[in-house]
């Protein structure tokens, strides 16, 4: 069976697997796996969920070849965590698994990244919008064949003069820069609840 495949099954199975109604929200974050890797700027998507499923004791402990999930809830709201298990450069894997395998829409994903064009710390929110220069979310895009996805960007700042951008994402911040991660963290984490019970229009006017 080709791997185009798999999705459709996976889908086809979803609701005799627990989950008759599709959850209210997909939340996907962006990142690399392997230890190497987790305290990079470019993980900041894992460690958002990470935080997220922390707080709202959800396990991620679901274990597909594209991603790791983890489903639980959220005021009353269910939602499913993931972590893509590719690179992001691949991470479209993932977002088709997880629209097929609990039958939902792309309006219902959304991707949380890491954005150099964000001062370190500060959060945007979008309905839809353009890759940019980022990868990851190019390869969803591609995956979901252009389909409009909320996202949720968090600031990485851009790299110092003389270092390249690949060098930049892939590096640790510094000191300061962990504490605007970690304050924008919480506060992503609040303006999903937001999205939750109002709308991403809402959550936008309040977390911009």
């Amino acid at each position: 069976m080709g791997r185009r495949a798999w999705p459709l099954v996976d889908a086809l199975l979803g609701p005799l697997r627990g989950w008759p109604d599709p959850p209210r929200l997909l939340i996907l974050g962006l990142g690399n796996p392997g230890p190497e890797y987790a305290d990079t700027r470019h993980n900041v998507g894992f460690r958002f969920v990470d935080a997220v499923a922390s707080e709202y004791g959800i396990r991620l402990s679901r274990k597909h070849r594209s991603a790791i999930t983890g489903s639980g809830e959220i005021d009353g709201h269910k939602i499913v965590l993931a972590k893509p298990r590719t690179y992001v450069n691949n991470s479209g894997e993932a977002a088709e698994y997880l629209l097929a395998r609990f039958g939902t829409t792309s309006d219902r994903l959304l991707l949380v990244y890491d954005d150099m064009d964000l001062p370190p710390g500060r959060i945007r929110l979008r309905p839809r919008g353009s890759p940019g220069s980022h990868n990851g979310v190019r390869s969803v895009t591609d995956a979901l064949d252009g389909r409009e996805f909320p996202r949720l960007r968090i600031g990485v700042g851009r790299p110092e003069e003389g270092q390249d951008q690949i060098g930049h994402v892939l590096g640790r911040p510094d000191e300061a820069d962990v504490h605007r991660l970690n304050a924008a963290a919480s506060r992503a984490a609040e303006a999903l609840r937001v999205i939750l019970s109002d709308g991403v229009t809402e959550a936008m006017n309040r977390f911009n």
